[in-house]
């Protein structure tokens, strides 16, 4: 698309691809944060049934840990869908910028997140 000039259908269309892969993106992070919450809880009756008294810590940081990736997820999704009817707008009046903020934001989030639960899985090990 050169600049002034509006967007033709196929920009539009990638825009609802890009909006569609954010919004897969959000479902993700709040499926892994559902797993995160549920994982203790599981691992919990697990050892109760087989009778053994596995490692599990009574912290609570994976309940903690899978709120916040349940909302990071919802805040994604959000964000998302104002990137999507921003880039629509600058598309329609032929203003494209990029932007990667979001990629940023979620990029940090993750990383950070990461680090938080290699430290949880190692302070369970030990």
């Amino acid at each position: 698309m050169e600049n002034g000039k509006p967007g033709g259908p196929t920009d539009h269309l990638a825009n609802e691809r890009t909006f569609l892969a954010w919004i897969r993106t959000a479902i993700g992070i709040m499926a892994f944060g559902f797993v995160v919450v549920k994982f203790s809880l599981f691992v919990k009756q697990i050892s109760l049934v087989l009778g053994k008294n596995l490692a599990v810590p009574n912290k609570g940081y994976s309940g903690i840990a899978g709120i916040i990736l349940v909302a990071v997820g919802m805040m994604t999704a959000l964000l998302s869908y104002g990137r999507y009817l921003k880039v629509k707008k600058m598309l329609e009046t032929g203003s494209y910028i990029h932007s990667a903020s979001l990629l940023t934001l979620l990029t940090i989030f993750i990383l950070l997140m990461s680090v938080f639960l290699i430290l949880y899985l190692v302070d369970s090990i030990s």
